[in-house]
């Protein structure tokens, strides 16, 4: 009995841990600011977006994936950064990110 309380709450805590990682934001910095507020849906996530910084406060397992970075370029244009602040692209991924850009 006590094995499988110490089991569940190890498996609670394991997935609060992993819930609290995929909240950080994911924030990309334009590079060109938009003419105004926008909320584009990006990588499974709404990004909130205002002059030339979007962010996604509730971001899917996906949105800080090139795929998503991709999806916001297309519909907001290229990117000077994009990721959670812990962990955002790096530079060949923002620069493979900005093929997909409007234009």
């Amino acid at each position: 009995m006590k094995l499988r309380l110490t089991a569940a709450l190890v498996a609670i805590a394991a997935g609060a841990f992993a819930t609290g990682a995929m909240a950080e934001p994911v924030v990309a910095k334009l590079q060109t600011p938009g003419s105004g507020a926008a909320k584009p849906v990006a990588g499974g996530a709404v990004f909130e977006c205002l002059g030339d910084v979007c962010a996604a406060r509730a971001p899917s397992a996906d949105t800080a994936s090139l795929r998503g970075c991709k999806d916001l370029a297309r519909q907001m244009g290229a990117v000077n950064s994009f990721g959670p602040p812990s962990k955002p692209l790096s530079g060949d991924q923002v620069s493979a990110c900005n093929e997909s850009a409007r234009k």
